[in-house]
């Protein structure tokens, strides 16, 4: 039971982190080949937006679905997060790699500062937002 429960977990986790890491690379392309600054402006601007979507659904599904209270909830949804940011980090050494400048040692910064930065905010957002969320239910 405890490694069904565990192995859906982490599926969930591996899920939204490879939307996270799939809306960072679309977007950042996207960036890179606009015309104007805006266009740029604006693709970040929707990478932002769709992974907040991704972030909000994941937190609902997690609380309205599995009915999790909201430590769980906000740390599945923190991990995730920290996954996707792992994840773009990783594609961002390697891209990196082949970079004409070459290779610059301190990009491995990014695999810890990367998922740190972004997780540590996810899980207090998660878990105010899920605590309030607890607070209607019990509540309403």
């Amino acid at each position: 039971m405890e490694d069904s429960f565990r192995q859906r977990w982490l599926s969930r986790v591996i899920l939204a982190g490879v939307l996270y890491l799939g809306i960072g690379f679309a977007s950042a392309a996207l960036a890179g080949a606009a015309a104007s600054n805006q266009m740029r402006s604006l693709w970040r601007l929707s990478a932002f937006v769709i992974s907040a979507v991704v972030f909000a659904a994941h937190v609902a599904y997690e609380h309205f679905r599995l009915r999790n209270t909201a430590w769980p909830t906000a740390w599945h949804a923190s991990v995730a997060v920290a996954f996707g940011a792992l994840a773009l980090a990783l594609v961002a050494n390697i891209h990196d790699l082949g970079s004409p400048s070459g290779y610059r040692p301190r990009m491995l910064i990014a695999l810890l500062a990367w998922p740190l930065l972004t997780a540590v905010p996810a899980f207090i957002v998660a878990l105010v937002i899920a605590a309030g969320l607890g607070l209607k239910r019990l509540g309403g």
